[in-house]
């Protein structure tokens, strides 16, 4: 069973930057999508970025395209999410998720993968 790991959160100011890793410590991931999802308090989770098996397509929530990248080390069965520019509503916890056989069309819905992290808090203040 896939289990994965995020990490890199933290309390920054607006502005700066955060770089979040997801490891799956039993590997076997690198022939899945992954992505990125967050939730604040009182919010319903939503998508950030996912990144197909291959690293040739990659998909962003129109809120954060331009300021995040998204990449993935597959030989070392990890990904990225690299978070410039951070804004006070970024303020979440950050899920890494896996799933094998999503669509295109389908990268950008929670309902499409399998596994989940236990999140990340990433706090900005202004």
């Amino acid at each position: 069973q896939v289990q994965l790991e995020e990490s890199g959160g933290g309390s920054v100011q607006a502005g700066d930057s955060l770089r979040l890793s997801c490891a799956a410590p039993g590997g076997a991931i690198s022939t899945y999508t992954m992505g990125w999802f967050r939730q604040a308090p009182g919010k319903e989770r939503e998508f950030v970025a996912a990144i197909r098996w291959s690293g040739g397509a990659t998909a962003f929530a129109a809120s954060v395209k331009g300021r995040f990248t998204i990449s993935r080390d597959n030989a070392r069965t990890t990904m990225y999410l690299q978070m410039d520019r951070l804004q006070s509503d970024d303020t979440a916890v950050y899920y890494c998720a896996a799933g094998r056989g999503i669509i295109i069309s389908s990268m950008r819905s929670e309902r499409a993968y399998d596994y989940w992290g236990q999140g990340t808090q990433v706090t900005v203040s202004s």
